[in-house]
């Protein structure tokens, strides 16, 4: 290997799906971004990719990258590390065409055992194993992305040997792909598939693992007292862990993006920074749509607490708790929409403080620093906010596009660019942002904590109330 080869990453998520070429060093030579059309949802509960949307988005990012590296440059790339969002479902026919869309992960059907809904439906995937097979043809998936309604071995990294678990998940045995470990070769690069990229045919597509996962890898997550919190649509901290955990409540573990480690990951927000789009379009329909750094500044002048407004996080209720609604209360007259967003980067800091604590209470870890990724660690009163709720130092990654940098990784160690995965992280990522504890802030937070406390459980419990008078007069 030579110090001008590169890996091409890709990076897919809820909203966009993101390339990297990245170099050894871990600096970004080219990037691209293309954004997904919105979910279809045909009938309530389902959640859809229309058409072929993830495949169509990814093909075009890594042109359109690609092309901004250039040519000669693109003939360096070594290997493709493949990361997509996890918690998908993609049907296949024989040929590996889709049978139906892809189902996202906030499609009800996830939470339930499969069921065959197309006569040509012939192999059951994630994204990853789906997009894995375009590039390729091999029939191979990261094992890594597999949680969630899926007959996997947490401890061995492959199918169960039970029968039982596969009735269970509703799949058969000769419907599913070969699992390969993070770093394992998926498969190489079809001719045709190269051209439309603009890459060489044969380059290998590295496994990685589930997006979470990738992500912590590229954030650098290595230190047992450290943790990761991801603001991206689902938000939720992950520390490592030594292997799976079966006697816990409020965490469980996820595979790494490292063969043979864990991560111990809290419950989370699932419609987290989504709130914050969704605040962000509701301000457009009086006119132009502000920019984040106009809402980040607006917000910075607000104090802590945001003038006594409260968010509940529930925009998206759990499968097993519908009647759960998201609110914002405590209006006094004396908020503008500066306040609401404060308030809402504040319900983000506190909700997942209050998951993470009770999983490292349950676990008996401490915590001594926070590495924040996604789309809100770009905001400084963000990070203020969280280091001031969470009560330590938080630290940014140099490459906000974690997951891609995590996909990177896992190509770079598979094709020999570094000898191993901690030579990997220490060559490729860096904190060149780290934000301290604020006393007189943390004082603050602590009062604000407390109303939480006191009103979200009553938020919940009135809807709860609402949904169980409701049955009762429809019965």
């Amino acid at each position: 290997m030579t110090g001008e080869d590169l890996v091409l990453a890709i990076d897919n998520g809820s909203q966009s799906t993101k390339v990297l070429i990245v170099d050894a060093s871990g600096s970004v030579r080219a990037s691209a971004k293309v954004p997904l059309r919105p979910y279809a949802s045909p009938v309530p509960g389902r959640s859809e990719h229309p058409d072929d949307d993830i495949w169509d988005s990814i093909v075009l990012a890594t042109r359109r990258a690609v092309d901004v590296l250039g040519s000669a440059e693109a003939t360096r790339i070594r290997a493709v590390g493949l990361c997509t969002i996890r918690f998908c479902r993609a049907v296949l026919r024989e040929d590996g065409s889709l049978a139906q869309p892809v189902m996202s992960w906030m499609d009800e059907r996830l939470s339930r055992a499969y069921r065959d809904e197309q006569p040509d439906a012939r192999f059951v995937t994630t994204s990853s194993g789906y997009i894995a097979m375009r590039m390729t043809g091999e029939r191979r998936d990261s094992a890594g992305n597999y949680q969630g309604m899926w007959p996997v071995d947490t401890r061995t990294w492959d199918w169960s040997a039970d029968d039982a678990e596969f009735s269970r998940t509703g799949l058969r045995r000769d419907g599913v792909f070969e699992l390969i470990p993070p770093g394992g070769e998926l498969g190489r690069l079809l001719p045709d598939v190269a051209a439309r990229m603009g890459v060489r045919a044969g380059i290998p597509v590295i496994a990685t693992s589930n997006d979470k996962a990738v992500e912590a890898l590229g954030a650098g997550l290595r230190g047992d007292d450290d943790a990761l919190l991801s603001l991206g649509t689902y938000v939720a901290t992950m520390r490592p862990d030594s292997g799976v955990r079966s006697d816990v409540r409020h965490s469980w573990t996820n595979f790494a993006s490292e063969p043979g480690r864990y991560l111990m990951e809290s419950h989370g927000v699932r419609r987290g920074m989504w709130t914050i789009s969704w605040f962000r379009r509701l301000l457009s329909v009086t006119g132009v749509e502000p920019t984040d750094d106009e809402l980040n500044a607006g917000a910075a002048d607000v104090p802590p607490g945001a003038n006594g407004l409260v968010v509940s996080l529930d925009w998206l209720a759990p499968s097993e708790q519908q009647w759960r609604r998201g609110a914002i209360v405590g209006f006094d007259g004396s908020q503008d929409a500066f306040h609401i967003y404060r308030a809402i980067l504040e319900a983000i800091a506190i909700t997942t403080h209050a998951a993470d604590a009770r999983a490292r209470s349950e676990a008996g870890r401490d915590l001594s620093g926070l590495i924040v990724t996604g789309g809100g660690s770009a905001s400084a009163t963000m990070l203020r906010i969280l280091a001031a709720v969470y009560g330590v130092p938080v630290r940014v990654p140099a490459v906000n596009d974690a997951a891609g940098m995590g996909a990177a990784i896992c190509a770079a160690v598979a094709c020999g660019m570094h000898d191993s995965w901690s030579d990997a992280v220490d060559a490729m990522v860096s904190f060149p942002t780290r934000v301290d504890v604020e006393p007189a802030l943390e004082a603050a937070y602590a009062t604000v904590i407390g109303r939480y406390g006191a009103v979200i459980p009553r938020v919940q419990e009135l809807f709860r109330a609402e949904s169980s008078t409701a049955v009762g007069k429809v019965s």
